[in-house]
């Protein structure tokens, strides 16, 4: 079995994609996936991969999709389906690429609604998705803050800051602000597959997010199978839990982590040491 290295490129043919991978490896635990935002990349998550890596005892695998960080550009301009693409057409090679057996996703805003749209895939190799502000279906609110973004970006301050990430600092941006503001994603909506979750997930929203309302989490629950959902709000937290409230998000996807490989049989989780967590 191939080694996965801290860093490196998942060649799939039609691209390359930049990933960064911390901990066990994926022949000796499972892995969550992490799936970023629409304006983030496989190096944007900070502390995160390491320190779930170290509270869960997993692998964390963190990958930069196509036309972001340092990956392969993707042409333009988006498809309306992309984040559909994203689940059902990229993330299964990913998963080939790096050998996981037994994996969580774990995904921000754009990447929760791909972690949704996957998970609703009913993959065997997902056990579950943690879902942080994600996306079901288009509110103004949403675009309101996308064409805030969008002036941020204009005015050159915001563009000079995505450059420290993304090789296509254009196509990073362009690709996703221009996607969300087409006249035609307004009736944009993923509710349809939340109803064929198999797996558990946790949705975790912070009351003061700018781009989402509650009115997700009531998506959420209307269409989520019965004891398959679980909702963490954060209060006087925005868009970004896993920056703004870095303790709480990783105590909820740590014990979630936790519960979920426990109930599926997966064995207890251990920590990088090889005891069991808890000890």
């Amino acid at each position: 079995m191939a080694r996965l290295q801290s860093s490196g490129f998942f060649d799939l043919g039609d691209g390359r994609l930049e990933y960064h991978f911390v901990g066990r490896q994926p022949a000796a635990a499972p892995t969550l996936v992490l799936l970023h935002e629409g304006l983030g990349s496989a190096m944007q998550w900070g502390a995160l991969p390491e320190t779930l890596a170290r509270t869960t005892g997993c692998g964390v695998l963190a990958v930069s999709r196509q036309g972001y960080g340092a990956s392969s550009p993707v042409s333009l301009p988006r498809p309306a389906d992309y984040l559909e693409h994203e689940a059902r057409a990229v993330l299964p090679r990913i998963l080939d690429a790096a050998e996981v057996g037994s994996g969580v996703l774990i995904g921000h805003s754009d990447g929760a609604s791909i972690a949704a749209l996957a998970l609703a895939e009913g993959e065997a190799r997902l056990r579950g998705g943690v879902l942080i502000a994600p996306h079901f279906f288009v509110e103004e609110v949403t675009l309101s803050a996308i064409r805030r973004t969008r002036a941020a970006y204009e005015r050159g301050l915001l563009r000079t800051r995505l450059g420290r990430w993304h090789a296509d600092v254009e196509g990073a941006f362009r690709g996703w602000n221009d996607a969300w503001l087409d006249p035609g994603r307004r009736g944009w909506t993923i509710e349809a597959a939340l109803t064929r979750l198999t797996v558990p997930v946790t949705l975790i929203q912070g009351t003061e997010d700018a781009y989402g309302t509650r009115a997700q989490i009531v998506a959420a629950r209307r269409s989520c199978p019965p004891g398959l959902l679980t909702v963490r709000e954060l209060p006087n937290v925005g868009h970004e839990p896993h920056r703004e409230a870095f303790a709480d998000t990783v105590a909820i996807i740590a014990a979630f982590v936790r519960r979920v490989l426990e109930d599926e049989g997966a064995g207890e989780p251990h920590r990088p040491d090889g005891a069991p967590m808890g000890e």
